[in-house]
């Protein structure tokens, strides 16, 4: 039976969100195609069909979750207008966060992944990342000044991307180690240093 150009795009979009979700819970190389087109409810071999390989869909399936994720931070900075870094580390530094790799930060799911990837997934993540960064910079560029003599300048652009980039770095890093420890308070307990360090730093 011949599938429409209509269902052949919806079927397109199932398995890049099945694979994303799938991808961040287990890894890039713990799940195959098979197991991406049956969570899809999709037939194995159609999936050629849709894609030209496997790094393909990695590379679509890990933007479509970067794009969310960046569309989700600014949510997250709209309804926090006086504090938005402070509101950007709670979000992403919460015990919620941590216990749901599949619908979480593809940084901190699969950086090893991609590392080990080939050039279209570490193009994908480059890509991905900059709007995340954008976001913090401009987060960090809302932070209460430090005196309120007029006369005092603030952080220039180059040192807002340059402070984003160091706690785009430190959040990965502090939820990739809650993660990977089996003892609860003590990945509550890296959670919140990683909170409290973030805005202690930011606040120079």
């Amino acid at each position: 039976m011949r599938v429409s150009r209509q269902q052949a795009a919806q079927n397109r979009e199932r398995i890049i969100d099945a694979a994303g979700a799938l991808f961040r819970a287990r890894g890039f190389g713990g799940i195959g195609v098979a197991d991406i087109m049956r969570a899809a409810d999709l037939t194995h071999g159609g999936f050629y069909g849709h894609f030209a390989s496997k790094d393909d869909l990695v590379a679509q399936a890990s933007k479509r979750a970067m794009a969310r994720a960046a569309a989700n931070w600014g949510k997250v900075v709209a309804a926090a207008p006086e504090q938005p870094y402070a509101a950007l580390l709670e979000h992403y530094l919460s015990p919620r966060h941590r216990d749901d790799p599949g619908h979480g930060c593809a940084f901190a799911a699969l950086g090893g992944d991609a590392a080990r990837g080939g050039r279209v997934v570490r193009e994908a993540f480059a890509k991905g990342l900059e709007p995340l960064i954008d976001i913090l910079a401009e987060s960090l560029a809302r932070l209460p000044a430090k005196s309120a003599t007029k006369s005092v300048p603030g952080p220039s652009k180059a040192a807002r991307r340059r402070k984003a980039l160091a706690a785009m770095a430190a959040l990965v890093g502090a939820l990739t180690l809650a993660r990977a420890v089996e003892d609860e308070a003590l990945s509550d307990e890296i959670l919140e240093a990683a909170r409290r360090e973030l805005l202690a730093v930011a606040a120079r």
